[in-house]
């Protein structure tokens, strides 16, 4: 008898590759057979983002191209816009099941029974009933593996419906988290990426704290390298820097958002730390570590930001230096208070300041990479194959390319880093 087919479709952050891995495993446990997104299944799950209204058009337009694609398929549909949003995705022809966050452990023994004549099936779910943990691992897919470690926030900013989507911060006890890093290196995969909605607030729920569980992790054996995916600027403490310095281990590679240098919007947008604080932080680390690769996430076009506030953050940039930006034009989401702030921002103002940033982020990141040149760092390498070239990353995050050769990949090896092209790759020479 021929296993029926699953497919995963993935929106938005590490977070979801997580917990779409973890849902894969379970219905491979259960007989079927996972295939990529372009081939026709059986069942069709959709792990949404909400993070913008630009994700949730996205989730739409794919959940019509699968239904025009594959109309027999059951479509599931799951993440944060199904939780925020779970009427309006019902709607959608081919829908098959909507399940809020809370129930997203439960979407393997929901969705194999269902056939593509039932009746939609609908799992709403209030903030407040936010409280289980979906414990998840991404596996199979990558040299790195995503580990959830935290859920949930309580900062809930101005412009940001997490805290609806997620529920309050919460997580696993380190031991659990302990005992699953085991099981990852035992699947051979030596990259670990620390993820988290508010990974930083580790503990909400064990009374434990973040550090703890980077000191433990830090003893699992077999894993070689860790990476901490994001961390609030208010929680990365001197404490945690220093550890990240000092083990071998944790890779000098931080995301630390920012969303704004100007104070005046930074208030305005619920966050809980100054431009001053920030700039603070990323002088602790780049004293400590003054190689660490540094990405920062920057909003702009949020209410109120005049030219001015524009270029505080503009400035604040330059001066710090980081190696990368995420920039995100602002998106007003329904239901939350920054819908009723005034003086909102033209959207060709904020298109124009994003493309400034995104001048200075490749100015940056270029000046980054190119400073690599000529030194010899570890790479861990990559299945990827393109144009003959396999590719890694150094601890630090630079992209590394060299001839395609089978035996490195999931290999952590010594390379020389050489003249660097116009995508800031760096060209490699493994030394052996």
């Amino acid at each position: 008898m021929t296993a029926r087919k699953v497919s995963f479709h993935t929106l938005g952050c590490k977070l979801n590759f997580s917990e779409s891995s973890t849902l894969a495993r379970q219905f491979e446990q259960g007989g079927f057979e996972r295939v990529i997104s372009e081939v026709d299944a059986d069942i069709c799950v959709i792990n949404s983002c909400s993070v913008t209204e630009h994700a949730d058009k996205k989730c739409r337009n794919l959940i019509r191209r699968i239904h025009r694609r594959n109309p027999q398929a059951i479509i599931a549909v799951t993440g944060c816009y199904a939780q925020l949003k779970p009427e309006e995705i019902a709607k959608i022809e081919g829908v098959s099941i909507v399940l809020s966050n809370n129930d997203k452990g439960d979407l393997y023994e929901r969705t194999v029974r269902l056939s593509r004549t039932s009746p939609v099936e609908v799992y709403p779910c209030d903030v407040d009933s936010l409280t289980r943990f979906f414990a998840a691992f991404s596996s199979g897919d990558r040299t790195r593996t995503f580990l959830k470690v935290q859920d949930g926030c309580d900062y809930c900013c101005a412009y940001c419906t997490i805290h609806y989507a997620r529920g309050s911060s919460r997580n696993m006890p380190i031991a659990d988290l302990v005992e699953e890093a085991r099981q990852i290196a035992a699947g051979g995969q030596k990259e670990i990426v620390i993820t988290g909605v508010n990974t930083g607030d580790f503990g909400r729920t064990t009374g434990e704290s973040f550090l703890d569980l980077l000191k433990a992790l830090n003893e699992v054996e077999g894993i070689e390298r860790y990476r901490i995916s994001s961390i609030e600027p208010n929680l990365l403490t001197d404490e945690i820097i220093a550890f990240c310095a000092s083990s071998p281990k944790f890779q000098h590679h931080f995301h630390i958002p920012l969303q704004s240098g100007s104070d005046r919007i930074l208030q305005s947008m619920g966050r809980r730390y100054t431009s001053a604080r920030f700039a603070d932080r990323i002088a602790k680390v780049k004293e400590l570590m003054p190689d660490a690769f540094i990405g920062i996430d920057v909003i702009v076009g949020f209410p109120g930001e005049k030219e001015e506030h524009f270029l505080e953050t503009y400035h604040l940039l330059e001066q710090v230096k980081p190696a990368f930006l995420h920039i995100f034009p602002f998106s007003e989401r329904p239901g939350t208070p920054a819908v009723n702030l005034p003086e909102k921002v033209q959207s060709s103002v904020a298109t124009e300041r994003v493309e400034r940033l995104e001048e200075l982020s490749r100015r940056l990141h270029g000046d980054f990479c190119r400073a690599g040149v000529g030194q010899v760092q570890e790479v861990l390498f990559e299945s990827t194959l393109r144009g003959g070239m396999m590719t890694g990353f150094t601890g630090n995050y630079r992209r590394v390319k060299v001839p395609y050769r089978r035996q490195y990949i999931n290999q952590i090896v010594p390379v020389r880093l050489l003249e660097m092209d116009e995508q800031h790759d760096l060209a490699g020479e493994i030394l052996e």
